[in-house]
């Protein structure tokens, strides 16, 4: 991976005083340095915008890789957006942020482009330390309508305290991050919100991208939308209310409900007006004769309260590549652009969640009771090829987290054996269901944690830091992590076989060591490690695929004269007290290394040593290495982890400065 410092060819883009070419003549995107440059382009100055922001776009993710298809659906969105409105000033949120490459290149990071997702570059998603243009951090799913209210209330009581504030607030939330309960539970607030007697004005757009409209009804749609979200019809609707106010009951229900079946036939937006919205759409998204009146009414109206738009769009769209791709290119490594054809990873080691899905299929053969449950991740987790073979057995809930370990709870209750498998990053959004409608309960849910420690080019956002901290801290809890594929096959069986409470095995992210598989997998004994390794002066504990750099530690140690022992624990919880006992007795330092953050399995280590008086005599040192105390940012996994000092290299030094 380059990083952001290393030069890489740049998508040809002459400026705007290059030989042989006047402003004019220049493609427009070479103009724009920032939203207020779109102000006086024409309509047709903005389609042609559109088209040139695609190909820059295709272009740059070709050389880096990154979130592609969601970024190219929203392209005319984006332009509109800018153009109609005052950015920074108003703000934008773009909710998860993978669809936020068109907005970074509108808003000054064009040049930039280049060190997308790499170290010291641009971040895959928006990051306020990044850009004013980014009012809010994003990544993971949902949170946009929240923050936007939070946001237009904090300019509702500006203008209480005589404070003028005029900024719109403006989120952009995709069809799929609406099945997060936060989503509607932020829609229920915002439609009944006021500071000062008023109704918040707060403008959600739906970016629908799983729907089309029909041509024969989409013209008449199309029209009516525009009519609609008009300043005289908004005008004479408010008027229409009051007339309507003055009827008996009876009446005044019946013109309320005949107002909203004209609009509804037009979009179909019944749910959105009863959480307390304005419906306007379906829009067609691409088409920016349709969005700017639209976008304009919607910022020079003056109706109080919350306005949702109705986005239709196609994820993909523009380049042929990913319209025909399955995924629609949604994220992807360097590729051609020309074919579509991605750069084929080198042939290695199968991955850590293919191995745990082709483990979790041959425990499913041998148990009917098995299912496995994903939270729109069905790719991500291995859970696809799973659903190929068991399609009644396999539960895709969408995003939405807490419901998927809630439901999970359920089936326990009922003799069935649900696996819940959750990236570490996405499980922290259903903490209280882990606690309480798990752990509480003694459920046996099983939790297979994809993406566990550093994850590289995402970032902190996704990067598996906290599990084993927030896991560990529980009772009833039984956690594991493997040290390799093969140890990753063994937990899987494990955790079907076990049924006396909850358990939960963590694995990183990416291919494995190339560990032979069992064909009979092994069922470990809760709360057992295993010396992987002998010596007599020093101690090595590690918990997870670190093992294999504490190996490489220790032969370097050897080298030097010194012997050091090697253990992996296997599990974080419960932990195996007499290996722990017999480390710390039998050398004169120990070390445990860990891919988490500060409060794991380190410190039970330690809580344990201390509770029990292992070292009162101080003649074991004791060091704990784990993830820093920072939020690191993209970079390659080597090199994150290298400045998280849990390289073989990071242990020798701390097992030379022990010795």
């Amino acid at each position: 991976m380059t990083h952001a410092h290393e030069q890489q060819e740049q998508y040809p883009l002459p400026a705007p005083n290059a030989d042989n070419h006047d402003e004019k003549s220049a493609p427009i995107l070479a103009r724009i340095d920032s939203p207020a440059d779109l102000k006086d382009l024409a309509s047709q100055d903005l389609k042609t915008l559109s088209t040139e922001l695609r190909d820059f776009m295709i272009a740059q993710v070709s050389k880096t890789g990154g979130h592609l298809g969601a970024g190219l659906g929203v392209v005319e969105l984006t332009v509109a957006l800018h153009a109609v409105f005052d950015t920074p000033e108003d703000r934008i949120i773009w909710d998860v942020g993978h669809q936020s490459y068109p907005h970074k290149i509108l808003t000054g990071r064009k040049e930039r482009m280049h060190t997308l997702r790499q170290g010291g570059g641009l971040s895959g998603f928006t990051k306020r330390d990044e850009s004013p243009y980014d009012p809010f951090g994003a990544a993971h799913s949902s949170t946009s309508i929240s923050a936007g209210l939070g946001m237009a209330a904090a300019r509702d009581l500006n203008n209480l305290n005589n404070e003028l504030d005029e900024r719109h607030v403006i989120c952009v939330i995709g069809d799929g991050a609406m099945s997060a309960g936060m989503a509607y539970e932020a829609m229920n607030n915002a439609g009944a919100h006021t500071i000062g007697g008023k109704r918040s004005k707060l403008i959600v757009i739906l970016n629908d991208n799983e729907m089309s409209i029909a041509p024969p009804v989409g013209a008449m749609s199309r029209h009516l939308t525009r009519i609609v979200s008009s300043r005289p019809y908004l005008s004479a609707r408010e008027i229409g209310k009051k007339v309507t106010g003055l009827l008996p009951s009876p009446l005044r229900h019946a013109a309320k409900r005949a107002e909203e079946g004209a609009r509804h036939a037009i979009g179909g937006g019944s749910l959105f007006e009863e959480l307390g919205f304005y419906y306007i759409g379906p829009v067609d998204g691409h088409n920016l004769d349709h969005l700017l009146p639209i976008l304009k009414n919607a910022k020079a109206g003056q109706y109080e309260g919350p306005i949702l738009i109705h986005a239709i769009t196609q994820k993909g769209k523009g380049y042929l590549p990913a319209e025909n791709a399955k995924d629609k290119m949604h994220g992807v490594r360097k590729f051609d652009v020309v074919t579509g054809a991605q750069v084929k990873a080198k042939i290695g080691a199968p991955t850590y969640t293919k191995v745990f899905a082709d483990a979790l299929i041959e425990q499913a053969r041998k148990d009917p009771k098995i299912v496995a449950i994903t939270a729109a991740m069905p790719s991500g987790t291995g859970l696809d090829s799973f659903g190929h073979q068991f399609p009644e057995r396999t539960f895709d809930v969408g995003i939405a987290e807490q419901h998927a370990v809630t439901f999970a709870a359920g089936l326990a209750t009922e003799g069935y054996k649900p696996f819940v498998a959750i990236y570490s990053t996405f499980l922290q959004r259903a903490y209280d269901q882990l606690v309480h409608d798990v752990a509480i309960q003694n459920l046996p849910v099983r939790f297979a944690i994809d993406r566990a420690g550093l994850v590289g080019a995402d970032g902190c956002t996704h990067a598996g830091a906290f599990d084993l901290a927030y896991l560990c801290c529980l009772p009833n809890m039984t956690v594991m992590a493997p040290s390799d594929e093969a140890e990753l096959v063994n937990m899987v069986a494990t955790a079907a076989a076990y049924n006396d409470g909850p358990i939960a095995f963590r694995y990183p992210r990416g291919e494995g060591t190339g560990a032979t598989i069992p064909e009979s997998p092994e069922i470990l004994e809760i709360g057992k490690g295993r010396i992987v390794r002998e010596g007599k002066d020093i101690a090595i504990l590690s918990l997870g695929p670190r093992l294999e750099d504490a190996l490489k530690a220790a032969d370097e140690l050897e080298q030097q004269g010194i012997a050091a022992t090697v253990a992996d624990a296997r599990f974080a919880k419960p932990l195996d007290e007499d290996l722990i006992k017999t480390l710390v007795q039998n050398h004169t330092a120990l070390i445990t290394i860990e891919e988490g953050a500060s409060g794991g399995f380190g410190a039970h280590v330690l809580t344990f040593l201390t509770q029990n008086g292992l070292l009162d005599n101080g003649q074991c040192k004791i060091r704990t290495l784990t993830l820093p105390d920072i939020f690191q940012d993209q970079d390659t996994p080597e090199k994150q982890y290298e400045q998280a000092g849990l390289t073989a290299n990071a242990i020798l030094k701390t097992a030379q400065a022990l010795l």
